[in-house]
Order: C-alpha cells, then structure tokens, then sequence
C-alpha cells in the first residue's frame, strides 16, 4: 500500500468513527439510556465499548445488579456496534447469560463486536465487564436485521 492509499484510508477511518460517535452521542441521549446511566466510550462501525456505573438503583432484591440492567447495558452496546456503519438494524434476536454478579459501586463496560455481517443481517457477540477486575459478569448474543433505510435519516427527525 502506497502512502497515498494509507492516508486513504485513515481519512475513511476517521470519518467513519466520527459518524459511529455522533450515533452513539444520539442513542446515548435517549431516555433509558440515560435513566441507566449509560455512556458511549468509544466506537466505529462494528464495534463500540460502552459504560454504566451500578448505583443502587440498578440492584435487584439479593442486593446484586439486576439481569434487566446488565442486559439493558448489553443491548445498547449490540445496537450502537449494529448502527454504527450508518443503515439501520434492528434486533431479531438475543440472549444473554450471567457467569458472575456485580453490585452497587462497580462500573461495566460492554464491548460489542460484530462477527459477521451480510447485507441483511448482522451478528454480534458482546461481554460485560466489572472495570475494577476485568471479571466477565455477562455474556450476550444478538442477531439484527438489516434494513434499507439510513440511521441519520432517524438522527436528523
């Protein structure tokens, strides 16, 4: 690859993280997300790691985080990464399990990857992590639809 070509490509890069941010800047907006307290930490097309810090809000009545919550974390994440590239998806299916709890005080981070992609539908694999330990306390699964219209077309409504 000539220079030409690598700086190609680095304008392309960095445009498209620009469009994943200003799609998570808008998703993060959104009243649940911001109930949870969600946050878009970084993102491209793909792929996007996002965070929610436990309070006790989040807690279910053993005083650990509820699975709602984690889940909740864990779809936005899917969604953010399955936008990201600007057409809009939609979840047609996903499923999540709890290896370990988290509780009042921590703050997860999911990263969401995509692992494979047509032009109709997308699947992601996205794991939730406690910050402080890197200990894995969910593991979620997702496949989205895609569709014909463009994300920004909902942005810009």
């Amino acid at each position: 690859m000539n220079s030409i070509d690598l700086v190609s490509n680095l304008n392309q890069e960095t445009h498209s993280t620009k469009e994943a941010l200003k799609i998570g800047s808008w998703m993060q907006k959104g009243g649940f997300a911001t109930m949870l307290g969600i946050q878009v930490q970084a993102a491209r097309p793909g792929w996007c790691l996002v965070s929610m810090p436990i309070t006790e809000h989040h807690l279910n009545s053993v005083k650990i985080t509820h699975g709602g919550a984690s889940f909740s974390l864990a779809d936005f994440a899917f969604g953010l990464a399955s936008n990201a590239a600007g057409a809009t998806a939609v979840g047609l299916n996903a499923a999540m399990s709890y290896p370990a709890p988290s509780k009042a005080g921590d703050c997860l981070i999911a990263e969401a990857v995509e692992e494979s992609r047509s032009k109709q539908t997308g699947n992601y694999r996205v794991e939730v992590r406690r910050q402080s330990d890197n200990g894995l306390v969910g593991l979620f699964t997702g496949t989205v639809f895609v569709r014909g219209d463009l994300i920004s077309q909902w942005i810009d409504s």
